[in-house]
């Protein structure tokens, strides 16, 4: 699912930055009038009332000085310059706040996905589990479990049992290839590969630690 955002701006606004342009490309000079609003409202296919709020918006940043029977008059260059550079750097903000919107409704479904591929792999590893050594089966910790609360390496796991551990699922996560210093929760699933009289053996461990040496 991608979900795209688009802000449309206020038609006055428009003609705001569209006016500014005009004065930093040079159309319109600093000290020059422009032309009254019912003149730009008829360029600009607008009424003279959205006209009058994009001087407004002009005359607040500083770009320009509307007078009462004498026109507007163009002040500044730069500030017209400066006002349209923070709506870009405006616009931008906004276009990365949607691709943070996106990227992140991209990851939940990835996640999901994974989460079912994850799944799959396990449902058909179990239902394969006799046939070949390198499928891995669940060994679930028991709350009474000696594993509880040692890390993989103070467990000696392999050492004692043959059987190598290449995942833990817990809760509804499942942790690929965990570190040996991940430590055995209680409700833990040991995902482990091994031959079947190894897997036997790492059952056997999980219930007791038989094979202290």
């Amino acid at each position: 699912m991608n979900r795209e955002v688009k802000i449309r701006e206020p038609r006055y606004k428009q003609i705001s930055l569209d006016i500014a342009s005009r004065i930093v490309s040079g159309q319109f000079k600093e000290g020059s009038k422009i032309y009254g609003r019912s003149t730009l409202a008829g360029e600009y296919h607008v009424s003279p009332e959205t006209i009058r709020r994009a001087i407004i918006l002009l005359e607040d940043m500083g770009v320009v000085k509307a007078s009462g029977g004498s026109g507007v008059t163009i002040i500044s260059m730069k500030n017209a310059q400066m006002y349209i550079e923070s709506y870009q750097s405006t616009e931008s903000i906004a276009s990365l706040k949607e691709k943070v919107l996106e990227l992140t409704a991209r990851k939940k479904e990835i996640e999901e996905e994974i989460m079912e591929t994850i799944e799959k792999i396990i449902d058909y590893s179990n239902r394969l589990k006799n046939t070949n050594p390198l499928t891995p089966i669940e060994l679930k910790i028991e709350d009474d479990s000696h594993l509880i609360g040692k890390t993989i390496e103070e467990s000696k796991f392999w050492e004692k049992t043959g059987a190598t551990i290449v995942g833990i699922r817990r809760g509804h996560e499942v942790i690929l290839s965990p570190g040996p210093y991940m430590a055995f929760n209680k409700n833990d699933t040991i995902l482990a590969i091994g031959g079947s009289d190894i897997i036997e053996r790492a059952k056997e461990f999980m219930k007791h630690d038989l094979f202290t040496t």
